[in-house]
C-alpha cells in the first residue's frame, strides 16, 4: 500500500471539531425557514421537514450547512452585522470548523453521518434577501451540501466531527 503524501497527510487531518448552534427547515418553496432546536436526518433523503427531503437517494443537496463565522464576513461586506441564519436558507450553521476541510470527507453530527458533496453556491435571491450586492457578498462562503449516509437526530449543541 503507498505512504500517502505530505499534502495527502494533511487534507486527511483534522482535529479540530465544531459545534451546531442553529437548525432551521424550510418546510416548502418560499415559506420562511424554522427555527429548530433538532431534526431528524434520514438516510437518502435529508431532514425532515425540509423541502428538500425526499429528493432522492442520489441528491447531492440533502441538507446544508455554513460557518457561523462566515454569517459575520458576509455581514460586514454589506456594511453591518452578522447576518440572520435564516436569510441564508441553509440547514445547520456549525462554528468552530472550517467545513471546506471536510471536502471529500465522511463526518458526523449528532447521531447522523453525512457526506461532503459540494459547496453551496449563492443563488440570485440572495439579492433579495441581503439587498444590492448580497449574492457577490456570498459567494465563497455559502457553505457545503450533503447528503445523509445513516440517520439519527441532529440537535443544536451536537459536536461535527470528521470520521477516520
Amino acid at each position: 500500500m503507498a505512504e500517502d503524501s505530505p499534502m495527502q497527510t494533511l487534507l486527511n487531518s483534522l482535529p479540530q471539531t465544531g459545534e451546531v448552534l442553529w437548525i432551521g427547515l424550510r418546510p416548502d418553496r418560499r415559506q420562511p425557514i424554522e427555527a429548530v432546536g433538532g431534526a431528524e436526518a434520514v438516510p437518502g433523503s435529508g431532514l425532515v421537514g425540509d423541502r428538500f427531503r425526499g429528493r432522492g437517494a442520489e441528491s447531492k443537496r440533502q441538507v446544508t450547512l455554513i460557518q457561523a463565522e462566515h454569517l459575520a464576513a458576509v455581514g460586514s461586506f454589506l456594511g453591518g452585522e452578522p447576518l440572520d441564519p435564516a436569510l441564508l436558507r441553509r440547514n445547520i450553521v456549525v462554528s468552530g470548523l472550517n467545513l471546506l476541510a471536510l471536502k471529500d470527507k465522511r463526518f458526523r453530527i449528532g447521531d447522523a453521518l453525512l457526506e461532503y458533496t459540494g459547496q453551496c453556491h449563492p443563488c440570485s435571491r440572495m439579492e433579495e434577501a441581503l439587498g444590492p450586492g448580497g449574492y457577490n457578498a456570498l459567494r465563497g462562503h455559502g457553505g457545503i451540501t450533503a447528503r445523509v449516509i445513516e440517520g439519527g437526530l441532529i440537535r443544536v449543541g451536537d459536536i461535527v466531527r470528521m470520521t477516520g
